[in-house]
């Protein structure tokens, strides 16, 4: 396959950007090679440069649940971009926005937007630490929330791609008030609350695992959580930027039904432009500025095209859900998947909930990090480019998910499996 300009590209880029690209997943860093350089998105596909076409299982890393260009979205952001691009002044498509969220994630009675998951983790970070007056975080290895000095400590992601889970520049006492756990380990939990009942401001935690690959949490595991921090006026925060309106229109939350104090939603919500959000319940979003003293602001916050976007997405997804047809094919993904690799004597662990899932080169079921960490990144990396040599675009990277679309149909699904199936056949079984 020509991916000449692709090439030529990023030799470019790397001359003018930090390694040629505007973040870290997208480097290909994990497998090798050059990235593709995108020039358009439809539907299901995604075209390069080279004028190569691929089915796309990356959506974005999640937004574009709807698949790409959705008319209808594409509109909503043309008629607001017609009106202009952004007032510094509130308008009313911020609070239909917040509506659409609160009405699908009651745990969320107030919602501030802001621009990033980065933003809204981070925030919610602060107005726990304000509204309870402690200082400690609790967060899970292989669990990541964005680039926080605070929380990139063990991290998953790109992070962990890139063998750097702990980043130079954090300094120790940004990130000494951060206790990192193991995911699903409820004695360490109970330890901890044991040995600082009183210190916990918060547990921040992705309530399904995309950032590690995926990992489904245990119902004990998220009980416990649950139960502990009330037990000791800690702030619970389930950090949905990926799950949110992707595992089903209420999140993980309204999947395992824990409800937590706290979320935090990006991705999709926006609609693939930059926009996330974080909320809770009102008495502790109350104690955000201007309402309380709890600091937080941002220029661009609220975007209109942003907010187009995500409230035209949400619409569309409550109206006409694709949840079921999601289910279908994505299971039928999954299925497909691990029976090829099984066939041809090929270890592995297909891990999913709804249209999210990883195929893990491991010998065993991954349930946190040490034992995401196991898996076979040279295979992985084997399996990648020889989809990719396929016309398929997978996540480059062996610790990421990959997301169906509505738009992805029962022969891209075959097509898939079949690619697969001939790279097994091709594999050592050893």
């Amino acid at each position: 396959m020509n991916r000449e300009h692709s090439i030529r590209a990023f030799q470019r880029a790397r001359q003018l950007i930090p390694g040629g690209v505007n973040s870290p997943a997208r480097a290909f860093g994990a497998v090798g090679g050059s990235p593709l350089f995108i020039e358009r998105a439809e539907a299901q596909y995604l075209f390069d440069i080279d004028g190569n076409r691929y089915i796309d299982y990356i959506g974005s890393w999640g937004p574009m649940i709807l698949g790409h260009a959705h008319p209808q979205v594409v509109d909503a952001i043309c008629r607001t971009a017609s009106r202009g691009t952004s007032f510094g002044a509130p308008t009313e498509m911020e609070s239909h926005l917040a509506e659409l969220i609160i009405a699908a994630v009651p745990s969320m009675e107030r919602v501030r937007l802001v621009s990033s998951g980065t933003e809204a983790t981070m925030s919610a970070i602060r107005v726990a630490r304000g509204v309870t007056g402690r200082d400690k975080v609790i967060k899970f290895s292989g669990c990541y929330h964005g680039h926080v000095d605070s929380l990139l400590v063990a991290a998953g992601s790109a992070a962990a791609t890139l063998g750097v889970p702990d980043s130079p520049g954090v300094t120790l006492g940004t990130s000494q008030d951060t206790i990192v756990l193991n995911y699903n380990d409820c004695d360490a939990i109970r330890h901890v609350f044991d040995e600082q009942p009183n210190a916990i401001a918060a547990v921040i935690l992705e309530p399904v695992v995309g950032n590690m690959g995926t990992v489904l949490p245990t119902q004990p595991f998220l009980r416990t959580l649950r139960e502990l921090t009330h037990k000791h006026n800690s702030v619970l925060i389930f950090d949905e930027v990926m799950t949110g309106f992707r595992v089903a229109y209420g999140g993980a939350q309204a999947v395992w039904g824990i409800e937590p104090d706290m979320t935090t939603l990006g991705k999709i919500v926006g609609g693939g432009m930059p926009l996330a959000a974080y909320g809770g319940r009102a008495s502790i979003m109350d104690n955000v500025m201007p309402a309380g003293k709890v600091y937080q602001a941002g220029t661009l916050s609220g975007n209109p095209l942003a907010t187009a976007a995500g409230a035209k997405t949400l619409e569309l997804l409550r109206d006409d859900p694709p949840y079921d047809y999601l289910e279908t094919i994505s299971a039928q993904l999954a299925n497909g998947l691990s029976q090829a690799a099984a066939d041809a004597g090929i270890r592995t662990q297909l891990q999913r909930v709804g249209s999210m899932m990883t195929l893990f080169f491991n010998d065993n079921p991954v349930s946190d990090w040490p034992s995401a960490d196991r898996s076979d990144r040279k295979r992985f990396a084997a399996y990648f480019w020889s989809l990719m040599d396929k016309n398929i675009y997978m996540p480059c990277s062996q610790f990421e998910a990959l997301f169906v679309s509505a738009k992805h149909t029962p022969e891209d699904i075959r097509h898939t499996i079949d690619a697969a199936r001939s790279h097994f056949s091709s594999m050592p079984n050893h």
